[in-house]
């Protein structure tokens, strides 16, 4: 049995989860004067011991393989070794099911800064018409909100963070508040000369990467290695640019390794503290509060909200409508690369740049009509990136012989391939879903998340298009591709897969078919906000992070001003 231990200060606002949702608030809310209890289910975050940044597959044993050697059979860490994440597809103690005939993978990550320690900074505006699906093509369903409405708060969040890009004046891929972004690679502009042959758009990519000194940070100095974390906080992480910021200003309380457990609510349904598991303890404690945001992530607050039923809140807190938990939905994924003759006897040169590709492809088809709704991004990879464990395994496995004769065909190999990306929008469906499996706990004894998930025909015509599309730019490239005859079902990614879970607790006007209103808060508890991915109400094809930082900043500066007011 856990103990209960009940904090006696109230606090002004308890946010739980700290990445890209969480940090924007906190920092929004401390800069308004606000004070701010900040609950993370991970450790502290700390840069220079945690990152591996510029460290050699040398300076590891198995060269980054993981203990014993573990890449090499098969299980080793998500992502690699040297990856800034701490997570996984599976947490020990924490499972979640999934139920028969579904497939979905969900990943978590337990520290300050949640997945945006690591994540591939990607960041998009969603466009005017991604806003309002169902008056454009009679799908799904219109936000509460418009891109008028968010556009203010894109600008805010892109003057902040720093964002690379230039300004196209393409209505699928809006324009924004932008800093340089580094000149192509050798690579990339041999596609950009491809796509631009086939009518498709190749323009500077749209990273949290700045490359300008910006409120304090240095420039990014191009080691190419984002995704293992930025010491200099070059590129965006909310625990290095926002959490850390706001803990300055001694108006944060961070309290980490918590695992938050429930809401806890009056006899008038309004929350008055957060139930959370302290993991170094094993006790229960709460913090009590005038106001509470989540920013769990998507799936990890629709749980929260589900697994905290009341007298007033039988089916779970902000859940009279029934749709806590429904209409979630992930991007689509399909990945298509091939050896380009071009790059073949290439001098070789420092192509790092960035930690991700210099230029992308929106959606160029946004104003005609295909065999799918909605539509696709289209991400490219290339170049002499640092290898690692794995890297020339395909290769080896199809050329014989070993030593000198190998490392020649590898040397010759290296830097001669690219490869693309489709990242598109998913429709909301029926099938696909969360809820509560109340005969599963974790360690903390918390019933878990179930799963359901369906691709449509929409997602699956989707991915096929692609294919073609890809194949298109490579063999325009000189490439060629050997056409696959597993069927599409077997092609597109695994729900979950691309880590853009969106829609589980969404916004709306109409109390009976939403849990938010605008403002993502809550229709029945008025002291209740949401600032990660589950308030939205499409999943567009843009990576959600940008949007999540817009949304949570435009959330926070309202409840900030509701609070004054009185009314929270």
């Amino acid at each position: 049995m856990f103990q209960i231990q009940r904090s006696a200060p109230v606090a002004d606002v308890v946010i739980i989860g700290s990445g890209a949702g969480g940090g924007t608030a906190t920092k929004v809310l401390v800069d308004l004067g606000l004070h701010v209890t900040l609950i993370e289910a991970g450790p502290m975050l700390h840069p220079e011991t945690d990152f591996k940044e510029h460290k050699w597959p040398y300076d590891y044993p198995h060269r980054g393989a993981g203990d014993g050697g573990a890449s090499y059979f098969g299980h080793g860490r998500d992502f690699g070794w040297f990856s800034a994440h701490a997570g996984g597809w599976q947490l020990d103690g924490e499972p979640y099911t999934v139920a028969q005939g579904s497939q979905f993978r969900w990943f978590r990550s337990r520290i300050v800064g949640g997945r945006t320690n690591h994540y591939g900074r990607i960041s998009l505006r969603y466009a005017d018409y991604d806003l309002k699906p169902y008056s454009r093509d009679g799908i799904g369903t219109d936000w509460p909100i418009t891109y008028d409405e968010i556009s203010p708060y894109y600008d805010k969040a892109e003057k902040f963070i720093g964002i690379t890009g230039s300004r196209e004046g393409i209505r699928s891929a809006p324009d924004g508040q932008f800093q340089p972004c580094p000149p192509p690679r050798v690579h990339e502009v041999l596609i950009q000369k491809a796509s631009q042959r086939l009518g498709i758009p190749c323009i500077p990519n749209r990273l949290a990467v700045i490359t300008q000194p910006t409120n304090g940070r240095p420039a990014c100095h191009y080691c190419g290695e984002c995704g293992r974390g930025c010491i200099s906080a070059s590129n965006y992480s909310s625990a290095q640019v926002q959490v850390f910021p706001a803990m300055k200003t001694g108006r944060v309380n961070l309290i980490t390794n918590a695992m938050a457990r429930e809401l806890i609510t009056d006899s008038e349904g309004k929350v008055t503290a957060v139930s959370y598991i302290d993991k170094a303890t094993r006790t229960e404690r709460q913090v009590k509060c005038r106001t509470v945001i989540l920013a769990a992530s998507c799936c990890e607050s629709t749980r929260l909200l589900l697994n905290s039923k009341a007298p007033r809140h039988a089916t779970g807190l902000g859940n009279s409508s029934g749709v806590v938990g429904r209409y979630l939905t992930d991007n689509t994924g399909f990945g298509l690369g091939a050896s380009i003759p071009a790059l073949h006897g290439l001098q070789r040169y420092d192509s790092d740049g960035m930690g991700g590709a210099h230029l992308y492809m929106p959606w160029w088809l946004w104003d005609k009509k295909t065999d799918f709704p909605r539509g696709y991004h289209i991400e490219i990879g290339g170049g002499y990136g640092m290898p690692g464990i794995g890297t020339f395994a395909g290769l080896a496995g199809r050329e014989e012989g070993y030593g000198e004769p190998l490392k020649k065909k590898i040397y010759d190999d290296y830097g001669t391939h690219v490869s693309f990306a489709g990242r598109g929008e998913m429709i909301p469906n029926a099938d696909t879903y969360c809820e509560i499996d109340n005969t599963v706990v974790d360690r903390w004894g918390i019933p878990v998340l179930k799963f359901h998930f369906k691709w449509t025909d929409a997602e699956l015509k989707q991915v096929a298009h692609m294919e073609q599309t890809f194949t298109s730019i490579i063999e325009t490239m000189g490439g060629k591709v050997t056409a696959s005859t597993r069927p599409v079902e077997q092609k597109i990614s695994t729900g979950g897969e691309i880590i853009h879970e969106v829609g589980s607790i969404r916004m709306g006007d109409d109390p009976k078919t939403s849990a938010l209103n605008k403002y993502c808060q809550s229709h029945d508890v008025k002291n209740v906000f949401v600032a990660d991915a589950a308030p939205f109400v499409s999943n567009p094809d843009k990576n959600p992070t940008l949007t999540i930082c817009a949304l949570a900043w435009r959330t926070a500066e309202y409840m900030a001003e509701e609070m004054r007011k009185g009314n929270v």
